[in-house]
Parts: structure tokens; sequence; C-alpha cells
């Protein structure tokens, strides 16, 4: 079976237009809207009432570091030296309801992006890179392209409504307490899954790639992050409760530009639990009472044309060659891994997160990075706590990510990864703290102040520790 998304889009598209015909025969929602609570600040209003959405942003980040301790590299490293680097990444985004109506709304989505300039050492060389605009391939350029293209189709299984955050995926203010919503186009499945209020927003929050991301989560993507597949989600908010599940294209080499379409060959599939609410009175009642918190659990599948790490370093050792990760026939190969992301408010200006994440490290990292298990943790804090400024923050957190003994001998041999290989190994956990400051400057602009200090760059104790240092300026239209 070969996976047709235009066709699948299409009749999407005619069950929307379908449900917005039917929709008054369910009744209207009479329901008077509830007070909305202050939006964060963009350069101009958004009416939470019109069909349309129109919003943007923009995102610099320059990054630099000194020298460091390299008595080696190889084409992969990050580099010894010191180096200066600026990404610019600016995003358009659009949206229609085509049916207003918040029991069987549908909404359709257009995203417009442009990501120009470069990550220090051309983004290779960390597993935790150090930001999470880079594309991973410099020589796609700046040129505008096409990120995401979607129909949301909301279909409610009650009249009661609640408030709903009014975003570039759902236009909805309003929605049903008990829906399913299916997302079905071009997206980047991090919009949906293992998302964290704390750690995900690489333009207001931390920079690094396994800090806002669960590093051993091998989504699947293209070189620039997005796929073509489907999302569905029960949202039942009585409960607490949300059930994903995700099917997606993966990509034909590793860290690829080009999308398998053909299901049989290769997909990613994962599967996502989320409880919100009251895990701060099942843990520790007395220390944090009612207090929001919320726990994800995520498995995934991949199927794709994908190396093993411990064949072709027997196949280097037998011959006397470095092992290649690539050269083997063509094949389907099974990934498979697991994440925890738990984040808990610990009072009205300071909250805390941790997420975990594994994968079974003996086929080769294909779409993410090279990460095969990861542990973070940090916190944020509203400068609200200690000033009048109510939209600074701080925020602080620490990840260490490692890889399975098979790829760690591999990198030893002399193979290289799509981001790794220094020509040899000796082997540690890669770590890194980070820390911001991110400012309100006026209406939807901020400054950001960041620093993230490395040990071992590319699991390599022979090289580091580096000090990366970052200033970022975002704008919300």
């Amino acid at each position: 079976m070969v996976f047709r998304p235009k066709n699948l889009f299409l009749s999407l598209l005619l069950l929307g237009a379908a449900a917005s015909l039917i929709a008054p025969a369910f009744g209207q929602d009479t329901e008077q809207p509830a007070p909305a609570g202050p939006a964060a600040p963009t350069m101009f209003p958004h009416p939470d009432s019109a069909r349309y959405l129109i919003l943007g942003q923009t995102n610099i980040i320059f990054q630099a570091h000194g020298p460091f301790h390299s008595p080696y590299s190889g084409p992969n490293s990050f580099l010894g030296r010191g180096e200066y680097k600026t990404s610019l990444l600016g995003t358009l985004y659009l949206g229609y309801q085509l049916n207003p109506h918040p029991r069987f709304a549908t909404d359709i989505l257009y995203d417009e992006e442009s990501s120009g300039g470069r990550g220090i050492s051309e983004a290779l060389g960390l597993a935790g890179f150090t930001n999470l605009d880079v594309v991973r391939n410099p020589s796609l350029g700046s040129i505008p392209y096409m990120a995401r293209v979607q129909l949301h189709q909301v279909i409610g299984f009650t009249d009661k409504m609640s408030d709903t955050p009014r975003t570039q995926f759902s236009l909805a203010p309003r929605l049903p307490e008990r829906r399913l919503d299916l997302h079905v186009g071009k997206m980047s499945l991090p919009d949906y899954l293992d998302v964290n209020a704390i750690g995900t927003d690489s333009h207001l929050q931390f920079m690094n790639w396994t800090v806002d991301n669960n590093g051993a989560w091998d989504y699947a993507a293209d070189t620039r992050g997005y796929t073509y597949g489907m999302v569905s989600e029960y949202v039942d908010d009585p409960h607490a409760f949300t059930a994903r599940y995700a099917i997606a294209l993966m990509p034909t080499v590793a860290n690829g530009t080009n999308l398998e379409w053909n299901l049989r060959r290769a997909s990613g599939q994962n599967v996502e639990l989320e409880l919100r609410k009251g895990i701060g009175t099942l843990v520790a009642p007395r220390l944090l009472g009612k207090r929001a918190g919320v726990i994800r659990t995520l498995t995934f599948v991949n199927h794709a044309n994908m190396g093993d790490y411990r064949q072709q370093n027997q196949l280097a050792l037998a011959t006397g060659t470095t092992p290649v990760i690539t050269a083997h026939p063509a094949t389907v190969s099974v990934k498979y891994g697991l994440g925890l992301n738990v984040e808990q408010e610990l009072t009205s200006n300071l909250r805390a997160y941790g997420r975990f994440g594994w994968n079974e490290g003996q086929h080769e990292s294909y779409a993410y990075t090279e990460v095969d298990q990861s542990i973070s943790g940090g916190l944020d804090l509203k400068a609200a706590a200690f000033s009048h400024r109510e939209n600074d923050k701080i925020g602080v957190a620490f990840v260490s990510n490692a890889i399975k003994r098979d790829h760690q001998a591999y990198l030893a041999l002399g193979g290289q990864g799509f981001l790794l290989g220094d020509g040899h190994l000796h082997y540690a956990r890669e770590d890194i703290l980070e820390a911001y400051y991110n400012l309100h400057a006026w209406r939807g602009v901020y400054y950001a102040l960041d620093a993230q200090y490395v040990t071992h760059p590319g699991y390599n104790q022979d090289r580091g520790p580096a000090l990366v240092e970052s200033v970022r300026m975002h704008v919300d239209f």
C-alpha cells in the first residue's frame, strides 16, 4: 500500500465541509464565553472572534564559543577553535475556519518559513546541539519554503464547552470538553507530542536540542524537522486525560531531505498518554497541595532503511576498514523507544520539569540526533517573583545524553554519523548545563542572554569542556 496524503487531505477537507452543513442540527453553543485571560504580548492584536488567523515570528540567535581542549578532531567534530555564527528563523502562520461551530470546528492551516544563517561548527559535533533553530544542512539556504499545511478537524462528543487557547494549530477559542482532534498534512511531530510548558520553545525558553525535546525520541522528520502524517487526539477535559496517536513518513536516508511515501517500507508511529492536574496531590500532597501538574508517557516505533552498528563494526574489524553505517543492502529495520515527560507548578511563579528518553540504540540514529538515552530537568521562574517585570523569565536546565556500546564502538573505530565523528572516541556521557534570562522589551519584542556549558562534546572525554554563549532577539507579530 502506498500512502497518498493528497487524497487523504482532500477526503478530510470534504469531511470538514460536510460537518459545517450538519453542525446546526446539533444545536448552537449557547454558553457565553468566559472572560479571556491576559494574552502573551505581540506586536499587533489578534482577536479571538475572527475566522482567520495571521501570526508571525522572527527568531535571531547569535552564538559563540572560545577555544577549548581538543587534541584531535574529525570531519564531524565540534570545532576546538573559537567561532561564532548567527541563525535567523522567520515564520508566517496563516489559518482560516472553514466551519466555526465549536463542536465540529474545521480549520485549514498554512505556514511559510525561512531558515537562514548557520550554526556553530555547521551544527556538527554535539548530540545536544546548542541551537534548535539551525537546519542541519546549510546548503538548503534561506529560500522560503512551505513548513506546514494541514487540515484540523474537531469531532465533539458533548455540548459542554471549555475555553481553549487560540493557536496556529487550532483556531476555535472554545471546544467541547470531550472531543477527537484530527490533524492531517505536513507537520512537525513535536508540535503535538512531547510538549512541555517549561522546556519546548526555543524562541522564549531554552535553545538546546535535547533540553527542548527528548533527545532519544528519533521522531519522523526530514532535515528541516517536518514530515507528512496524521495526529489524532482524544481529549477528555473532565478527567484531565488526553491520548494521542501519530503516524508519519520517515526520510529515505538518515537526516535526508526526501521522504519515503511507501508505508510498507518506512513509517514512524507514536502513542502518547497525558494526565493533567492533580499530580501534586497524588505525589506530594503536603508540599504541593493542588498545584497544576502534567505527566506524559510516549512510545514510538520506526520502520526505515537503517543500518545496524554491531554488524558494521564486525564487518570493519574483519576487513580492516572503517565502519560505514550506511553501507548495507536496502532493508526494513525497526527502532523503538519510550519517553517520560513531567511538569509541575511549585509556586505561582516557579515551575519544574523533567524528561527521560530511551531507545534500543542498535540501529542508526536516523532523523533527530545521535542520542540513545537522555535525562533532563530544570526550572523556570517568572521575574514577577522579585520585580515588576511580569513577562521576564529565568530558566536553568541540565541534560545528560548517552549512546549504547555498539554506537560507542562505531565512533571509536572512526565511523561517522550524520552529526558525530571525531575519528576516535574516549567515551563519556555528554552533559550540558543551560541557563537563560528572557527579557520582554516592548509589545512582542524579547531579548535573551543564554549560556550552555558542555562537557565531553560528542561523548568524548578527550575534548572540551566548551562554553557556548548566546544572544537572542525574538519578535511575535
